[in-house]
């Protein structure tokens, strides 16, 4: 199994709170007794010096005025390639409203190498107590990195790390031990062939709103790092285990776990196998029995593989449209077959 750092992954984004009329900060680390980046010279201890290593920007280096600087065509790249991202295991988030899941984030694995912050800025008191490097950037530098014309919404910009719970299982490791994928696998949502970044985020946040264990991607889906889709997520998948995977790693996963596999399908005559719907009772019925639930694209819908594999479940409706958008019937199948514990009686 490959972590981050071997095949592909994208961008995140956060929007920042008004600056207030408080003192303007200029660093989040005089509070801290070790800072997580330090001078080369200066490591504490071999992981500090791999994270400085890791940074192409010299730590002397406070602000940075110059769209041609180096450092920000490395977090272009960051934000564009999925390839790059990978192989740098970094993301780049750019805006604010998911820095407010930082406590969160602080308590896993996940941490920020580097905070751009719009010169003359309010830095997010957040980050009083959090020990991390804080470089100002002009406006121009802004806007070039974050793809915006007005940087009055976008006031930071963070460089985060590829969670550990983000995983890309690798074609020829096919006895891998897939109780290390997910922690608690009571519950797993699968996602076939998602395109849209927008989706696979809201899917990703809902599954972890609704206390799923994690979140299995079939060939065919979009970076869940991808720009769209980390703002859709809103902060769920740097916290959330989501594994990349083929059909021979999910069924590995679902025979280990004995798990029962349904998949979310529109009623329709057409279909040689029956169609069940979503009920209470099957539900209720399914509340102790481990679950992997398929979802797939809008435009595709599921795959052959899928629909041969999975028993098929439809959600009733008394309208004449003949289905809901997948992030939208994704979240009703989420609600309804969330362990029982979560769900309201």
């Amino acid at each position: 199994m490959q972590s981050a750092n071997a095949a592909w992954v994208s961008t995140f984004q956060l929007p920042l709170t008004k600056p207030t009329n408080s003192r303007t900060k200029q660093s989040i680390v005089r509070s801290s007794t070790k800072p997580l980046l330090k001078a080369p010279n200066a490591c504490a201890d071999e992981d500090e010096c791999d994270i400085n290593s890791s940074l192409p920007l010299p730590y002397h280096v406070k602000c940075i005025t110059s769209t041609s600087n180096p450092f920000v065509k490395h977090c272009l790249k960051l934000r564009h390639s999925p390839s790059y991202r990978h192989s740098h295991g970094s993301v780049l988030v750019v805006g604010s409203t998911p820095i407010r899941f930082q406590e969160s984030l602080q308590a896993s694995s996940s941490a920020i190498d580097c905070l751009l912050v719009l010169d003359k800025a309010e830095v997010l008191e957040e980050f009083d107590d959090y020990p991390v490097r804080v470089v100002r950037v002009s406006s121009p530098v802004m806007k070039k990195l974050s793809g915006v014309q007005s940087t009055e919404s976008i006031d930071a910009i963070a460089l985060m790390r590829i969670p550990p719970t983000f995983l890309v299982i690798d074609d020829n490791q096919q006895e891998e031990d897939c109780r290390r994928w997910f922690p608690s696998p009571h519950r797993v949502l699968v996602l076939d062939g998602i395109q849209d970044p927008g989706n696979l985020g809201t899917l990703i946040r809902s599954a972890m709103a609704f206390k799923w264990g994690g979140v299995f991607l079939l060939p065919g889906c979009c970076d869940p790092f991808n720009e769209k889709a980390l703002r859709a997520s809103r902060g769920a998948s740097f916290q959330l285990p989501v594994v990349s995977g083929s059909w021979n790693h999910l069924e590995a996963l679902v025979e280990n776990f004995q798990m029962k596999i349904l998949a979310g399908h529109p009623e329709s005559n057409k279909e040689l196998k029956s169609v069940a719907w979503l009920s209470q009772g099957l539900a209720d019925s399914l509340r102790d029995i481990k679950l992997c639930l398929v979802l797939g694209s809008e435009g595709s819908g599921l795959s052959e593989k899928t629909k041969q594999a999975c028993e098929l479940v439809s959600i009733p409706m008394a309208g004449e449209f003949e289905s809901l958008n997948v992030s939208v019937a994704g979240g009703i199948f989420l609600y309804m077959l969330q362990p029982r514990t979560q769900r309201l009686t």
